[in-house]
């Protein structure tokens, strides 16, 4: 089912953690759907024009299953179909939230797992929540004892 011209749902469920644990990682509800095609239409497509690259999306909807395999919070809006983890091959992931944070509307933009100096470092989550986004920039390193969340993004 394709979700907008350039993204198709196979493409925002698909997980190799899902495989993995033998979850069909698929959404049970037409509202995670639509806030998927939401995502696609008012995030993904738009960074996918501008940069005239196709969008890598690394996680997009996520069961409970799912979700909880990968160690993530039970209220992730990966949950809910409202958020994608994303990459673009040759574009430096801090340069692509740079463009997000200042392009598109989005609820949260959190440039992950990034170490300064490695602009192939972590990935770029974004989500969309329709009539609600609050435009939360962040950055999360990796600490020593963890994950570390700080406001805006690297300069």
């Amino acid at each position: 089912m394709k979700l907008s011209p350039h993204f198709t749902l196979a493409e925002m469920t698909a997980s190799a953690t899902a495989a993995r644990i033998g979850d069909s990682n698929q959404p049970q509800l037409a509202a995670h759907v639509d806030a998927l095609r939401l995502v696609c239409l008012k995030v993904l497509e738009p960074v996918r024009a501008h940069f005239g690259r196709p969008v890598r999306v690394n996680s997009g909807y996520r069961s409970a299953k799912t979700n909880a395999a990968v160690g993530s919070s039970s209220t992730s809006q990966h949950r809910r179909g409202e958020a994608a983890d994303i990459e673009i091959d040759g574009v430096s992931n801090a340069d692509l939230a740079a463009w997000i944070a200042t392009h598109i509307e989005f609820d949260q933009l959190i440039l992950e797992a990034h170490r300064a100096g490695d602009p192939n470092s972590g990935w770029v989550h974004v989500s969309y929540a329709a009539g609600r986004n609050r435009r939360q920039v962040l950055t999360m390193t990796i600490g020593t004892h963890g994950p570390v969340y700080a406001a805006g993004l690297p300069d």
